[in-house]
């Protein structure tokens, strides 16, 4: 049976390097994203992933909540079969960065309104679809691509903070709910990512990882990120379920 994932935000960055494990890995790919198909990071992606798998794309803005949840599952699983795989990947960072006394409520729930809200109404109906499936379907799991904001503090950016360790508690809360049935659910937490996200504050964060804040010593790659998917995506540590996976070089450990 054809193994079917669904990822967000999976024409760029992270997303893409997700996307690209998968592929080589014999899934076919769901991409959605709130980006227009013919944008040329969205070609581009879809061009390649072809090259190895079947790919379909899905303009899908994740902010708005469980509104059109139903219908993108229903669309991808015409399109390609039964989903095996969601990967919860889309995400902002805050808006603006600052002191969190001034921190605007609009910037506050539009960062909640992806990162949390409609993250967690795209897994219910993702879940539904896990749970809806024959006995003979492939392992099943759902991955929520966070970051070491959940645990770690930075004051600048209130609002991604919160809907990080929030976002924690979802998974947790997804992994418990669907043990039972064989469905396996795990956090991924980046650290110091070099993407698009991460290009307005590269010189500072070349300062810091030369003085020491990353035991590895360099950026953390998109590549780092999906190299760990795939054996989860497969079942290879089923009975790990709601493990937390920093991938950040030894950032979020403590040291004195």
């Amino acid at each position: 049976m054809t193994r079917v994932a669904l990822i967000t935000g999976g024409q760029r960055g992270i997303g893409l390097c997700i996307a690209r494990a998968l592929a080589e890995a014999g899934y076919s790919l769901a991409l959605a994203s709130r980006s227009a198909e013919d944008t040329p990071a969205v070609q581009n992606a879809i061009k390649e992933l072809r090259t190895q798998t079947s790919v379909a794309y899905y303009q899908f803005d994740v902010g708005q909540g469980g509104t059109n949840a139903a219908t993108l599952l229903d669309q991808v699983e015409a399109d390609l079969g039964p989903l095996s795989t969601f990967i919860n990947n889309a995400g902002i960072g805050a808006p603006v960065r600052g002191d969190m006394l001034e921190l605007e409520p609009s910037n506050f729930d539009l960062v909640m309104n992806v990162n949390l809200r409609g993250a967690f109404f795209l897994a219910q109906e993702a879940a539904k679809r896990l749970l809806n499936r024959g006995k003979d379907a492939p392992y099943g799991s759902i991955q929520f691509v966070s970051s070491v904001s959940a645990d770690m503090v930075s004051i600048e950016r209130a609002e991604y903070c919160l809907s990080k360790a929030a976002a924690a508690m979802m998974a947790r809360l997804y992994a418990v709910r669907l043990a039972n049935a064989g469905i396996g659910v795990f956090e991924l937490r980046p650290g110091i990512i070099e993407t698009d996200m991460t290009a307005g504050v590269k010189g500072k964060y070349d300062n810091l990882i030369s003085d020491g804040l990353v035991p590895a010593g360099r950026w953390g790659y998109p590549e780092d990120i999906g190299s760990v998917v795939v054996p989860l995506a497969e079942g290879q540590f089923i009975f790990a379920t709601g493990a937390v996976i920093p991938i950040d070089g030894g950032l979020s450990i403590h040291r004195l």
